[in-house]
C-alpha cells in the first residue's frame, strides 16, 4: 500500500509530505483548491506523461516521490528483481523529476527507469478510477477488459490474443505461398528455359575474378615476357650481372675478415642478398616458362568473358550476380514442383487454429461464469442506488470467426427500472443513472482485484441523497480490505471515511503566489468541514449538528 507521497514544486504545491494509512480516506475541499493535483502527482510517479506546465511557477523542476509497502506483493518483488530494480526489502520507491524545460527522469528504488517500467510497476500498486470512468465504460473494449479483470483471466486473454496472432501470421504465409505458386505456374516454361540456359553456362562467381586476372595478364603477354627476360639477364647473365657483383664483393670482404671481424655483419647481409637474388632468378625463369605454355589461352578467355557478359546483359544483372539468379530460379522451380511448403503451412495453420480455439473456448467459459456473477452483483447494487427493479446483464455474442479477443463480443446491457427492456449501456439516457451504474461496476470489480491501493477521483458526480450514503458505505466496505482514497464533494461520502483530509488554497503574502496545502482533520474539524459541505458559505449550529450526527451514525455502523 501507499505509505508516503512527497511533492515538490508541482503545479500549485510548493512542498508537501503526506503519510497514508490503511482504510478509507476521503479528500474534500472547495472547487479549485487542488484536490485532483494529488491524483495528478501520484499518476506522474506511476508513469503518466507530464509537461513543463506542471512545474510550479518560479522553480526549475518538480519532483514527486511515492513510497509503497510491497510486503503483500511477491509478484512485484519478483518483477523488480528480474529488471534489476530492487531496493530495500518489502519497499518500492517510485520517483519522477520533471524539469521546467520539459525533460523528464524516472527512478525506481534509486535506479534509472523508463516511463514504461514506471507504468508496469504502477499496475501492481495503484488503480485510479477517474471521474470520467463511466465514459470509458461506454466502449466495448473497456467493458471486455473490465469483465476479464473481474474474472481474473487477463493473462489468459493475452494468451488467446497471442495464439490468434500466431494463427493469422501462418495463415498469411499460406495465402502468400498459394499466390506465389500460382504466379510460378503461369511462367513455369519461362523459368525452366532460363534455368537451363544459366545452368549450361556453368558459371560460378569465383570464375569471374580469375578470368579478369588471366585476361589482364594475357593482354600484356609481350611486355611481361620482355620484362622477365630482361630481369633474368640483368641479374645473372650480363657481364655486370647483379649476382656476379654481389659474389665478388662478398669474396673480397671475406678475405678481409682476418684483419677485422667487424666486417662479418656485412658479409652475412651480402650472403642473404645473394640467396634472395638467386631465388628471384629462379622464380623469373619459372614464370617465363609458364608464359609460353598455352599461347591460345587468351583467345579462349576472350570467348568465355564475351559469353558471360552477353548472359549478364540479357538478364540485366552484373556477371557476379548470375549465380544468385540461377539459385533463385532453382528455388522457384523446386517450390513449384514439390508444393511441400504449402502442405506444411496448411498443417501448421490448422494446428494454430485448433490451439486458438481451445484457448478461446476456455476463456469463454470463464467469461460466461463471471458475466453471471458480475450481472448479479451490479443488479443488487442498483437496487440500493435508487434504481429499484433495474437489471444489469453482460452479453457475450459469438463471433463467426473469432478475434484476437476471443470467440465473443462483450457488451454491458442495463434496464434502469422495472419494466424497461435491456439496452446497451452506451444508450442509457440519464447521466445520473450512468454514473451510479458505473460506480457500482468499479467498486464491485475492484473487490476482485489484487491492486492494494484504489483511488476514486470524484466518481460520485451526478449522485446525491440516499444514493450518496450507499456509495459511501460501499467505499468504506472496500476500505476494510484495501487502501481506498476518494476525492468527493458529497458530505454523505465524506462522513463515511476512516480518515479525512482537507485541501485548501492560500496566497503567499510576499509573492502573492497561490499554493495548495492538505490538512489532516481531527473529529471537530471533520464536523466543520462536513457542515461546510452541507451548508455552503454560511454554517449554522443546525448544520454542525447535522454533520456531527452523520459522523456519529457512520461510526456506530462501523462498530
Amino acid at each position: 500500500m501507499l505509505k508516503l507521497l512527497s511533492i515538490r514544486n508541482f503545479v500549485i504545491v510548493e512542498q508537501m509530505e503526506l503519510e497514508f494509512l490503511s482504510g478509507f480516506t476521503v479528500l474534500t475541499g472547495e472547487t479549485g483548491a487542488g484536490k485532483s493535483i494529488l491524483i495528478d502527482a501520484l499518476s506522474l510517479a506511476l508513469g503518466e506523461r507530464g509537461d513543463s506546465s506542471q512545474v510550479c511557477q518560479g522553480h526549475d523542476r518538480a519532483e514527486i516521490s511515492a513510497l509503497f509497502d510491497i510486503t503483500a506483493l511477491p509478484d512485484l518483488a519478483e518483477w523488480l528483481t528480474e529488471h534489476d530494480l530492487q531496493g530495500d526489502p518489502d519497499a518500492c520507491l517510485m520517483r519522477r523529476v520533471l524539469d521546467a524545460n520539459g525533460r523528464s527522469r524516472a527512478f525506481i528504488n534509486g535506479h534509472t527507469a523508463t516511463l514504461q517500467q514506471l507504468r508496469a510497476a504502477g499496475e501492481y500498486l495503484v488503480s485510479i478510477h477517474s471521474q470520467h470512468a463511466h465514459q470509458a465504460l461506454l466502449q466495448k473494449e473497456a467493458q471486455r477488459d473490465l469483465l476479464d479483470a473481474f474474472a481474473g483471466c487477463c493473462t489468459h486473454a493475452q494468451t488467446v490474443k497471442t495464439a490468434y496472432q500466431d494463427w493469422q501470421a501462418i495463415q498469411r504465409q499460406r495465402i502468400a505461398c498459394e499466390q506465389q505458386l500460382s504466379e510460378f505456374r503461369e511462367k513455369r516454361e519461362q523459368l525452366e528455359w532460363q534455368q537451363r540456359e544459366l545452368s549450361e553456362l556453368n558459371f560460378i562467381a569465383d570464375e569471374w575474378s580469375t578470368l579478369q586476372a588471366d585476361h589482364n595478364r594475357l593482354s600484356h603477354l609481350a611486355s611481361l615476357i620482355e620484362a622477365t627476360e630482361t630481369g633474368v639477364h640483368q641479374l645473372s647473365e650480363h657481364e655486370t650481372a647483379a649476382l656476379s657483383q654481389i659474389n665478388t664483393v662478398k669474396s673480397q670482404l671475406q678475405n678481409m675478415l682476418a684483419y677485422d671481424h667487424q666486417l662479418q655483419a656485412v658479409v652475412d647481409l651480402l650472403e642473404s642478398a645473394q640467396i634472395q637474388v638467386q631465388e628471384s632468378i629462379y622464380e623469373l625463369r619459372h614464370y617465363r616458362q609458364q608464359l609460353d605454355l598455352d599461347p591460345q589461352y587468351l583467345q579462349e578467355v576472350d570467348q568465355r568473358m564475351t559469353a558471360i557478359h552477353g548472359m549478364a546483359r540479357k538478364y540485366r544483372v552484373t556477371p557476379e550476380e548470375l549465380p544468385d539468379l540461377l539459385e533463385k530460379l532453382n528455388t522457384q522451380i523446386a517450390v513449384l514442383d514439390s508444393g511441400g511448403n504449402l502442405e506444411k503451412l496448411a498443417e501448421q495453420e490448422n494446428a494454430a487454429q485448433k490451439k486458438y480455439r481451445k484457448l478461446a473456448e476456455k476463456l469463454r467459459a470463464k467469461r460466461l461464469k463471471s458475466a453471471k456473477e458480475l450481472a448479479h452483483a451490479v443488479t443488487d447494487s442498483m437496487q440500493a442506488m435508487a434504481m429499484a427493479g433495474g437489471r444489469f446483464f453482460v452479453t457475450l455474442d459469438l463471433l463467426e470467426q473469432g478475434s484476437a479477443h476471443g470467440l465473443e463480443q462483450v457488451e454491458f446491457q442495463v434496464a434502469a427500472h422495472k419494466g424497461l427492456p435491456l439496452r446497451p449501456l452506451a444508450k442509457v439516457a440519464s447521466g445520473g443513472e450512468l454514473s451510479r451504474i458505473s460506480l457500482a461496476i468499479q467498486v464491485i470489480t475492484s473487490q476482485t482485484g489484487t491492486v492494494p491501493t484504489l483511488v476514486f477521483d470524484e466518481v460520485d458526480v451526478g449522485i446525491g441523497g440516499h444514493v450518496a450514503e450507499i456509495v459511501g458505505q460501499l467505499l468504506k466496505r472496500l476500505g476494510s480490505t484495501r487502501q481506498v482514497m476518494c476525492i468527493t464533494h458529497l458530505p454523505q461520502v465524506a462522513a463515511t471515511g476512516d480518515h479525512h483530509w482537507q485541501v485548501a488554497k492560500s496566497t503567499q503574502s510576499d509573492s502573492q503566489q497561490i499554493l495548495s496545502q492538505i490538512t489532516v482533520l481531527n473529529k471537530q474539524e471533520r464536523v466543520d468541514e462536513i457542515a461546510r459541505m452541507l451548508g455552503g458559505v454560511k454554517i449554522t449550529e443546525a448544520t454542525r449538528k447535522h454533520a456531527a450526527e452523520m459522523l456519529q451514525n457512520n461510526q456506530s455502523e462501523s462498530n
